[in-house]
């Protein structure tokens, strides 16, 4: 690590708390401060349906992905394309519905501050509502109406008793919003749970914490659970437009009514 890398956090706290400094303002001088190169080039500006904002998006994550998060709501691309799944038609798929999200987002969090129907759950994570294991999740059958888990189920060692707890603990007629990273390439998902080296797993899953990359068997995965599903994505323009992947959809997981 250089002595310029390990100031970046120091010096995007610094701009985090200077006063009177927009929230936008704020991120996009964090931006600056963490992946300059992003803005040596011509930036298309995106629109975020969550929040409205039309703008630049700036990068996340190390390595850095560009065109990634909104200035304002700080969305990211799967809360982007969940959103617009929820308020399609001009609708809300979650009004009026218990929600338990596991490893819950900020932005998400934010978008759903004061609904007393959503919880969030987490083995780890600071703040949640519930601090459990999601593949033993201590809660009666058919308690909550939805449950979201975005990238969540690539991180556990048992995913399908994870997605057997999720298909529990739901009401008949309710449903998983779910995303995941898909090779859309491969047919099957590749595992190997004698790989438990950081540096081994994130040449092979992609990241040191993951314990499998998915393929398209992913939806096999929650139909042996009982699971109905369906997938979500947009046109090819549309995703251009709202900052969304080119290869990530929405896997829209049902429990039969």
């Amino acid at each position: 690590m250089t002595a310029e890398t390990a100031a970046e956090p120091a010096l995007a706290s610094q701009a985090a708390s200077v006063p009177g400094w927009s929230r936008r303002t704020r991120r996009l001088i964090e931006a600056l401060w963490r992946d300059p190169s992003q803005f040596r080039r011509r930036i298309v500006k995106r629109t975020c349906p969550i929040c409205g904002y039309h703008g630049i998006f700036v990068s996340v994550g190390r390595p850095p992905r560009w065109d990634v998060r909104c200035l304002d709501c700080g969305s990211r691309e799967r809360h982007r394309l969940t959103y617009l799944w929820v308020t399609e038609g001009g609708g809300n798929r979650l009004a009026g519905r218990r929600i338990l999200h596991f490893a819950p987002e900020k932005a998400v969090m934010r978008q759903m501050r004061g609904n007393p129907l959503y919880e969030t759950a987490d083995l780890h994570q600071p703040g949640v509502t519930h601090r459990i294991d999601i593949t033993r999740i201590p809660f009666e059958a058919a308690t909550y109406d939805v449950a979201i888990a975005h990238h969540v189920l690539e991180h556990i060692d048992d995913d399908r008793a994870a997605i057997r707890e999720i298909f529990r603990i739901l009401r008949p007629g309710g449903f998983a919003i779910l995303t995941a990273p898909i090779n859309a390439t491969r047919e099957r998902t590749y595992e190997n749970p004698a790989i438990t080296d950081p540096a081994l797993r994130t040449l092979h899953f992609s990241a040191p914490d993951h314990r499998r990359y998915y393929g398209l068997d992913f939806e096999a995965r929650l139909q042996e659970a009982g699971f109905m599903t369906e997938r979500f994505r947009l046109p090819p323009d549309q995703e251009v437009k709202y900052g969304l992947l080119r290869d990530e959809w929405i896997t829209i997981a049902r429990k039969p009514a």
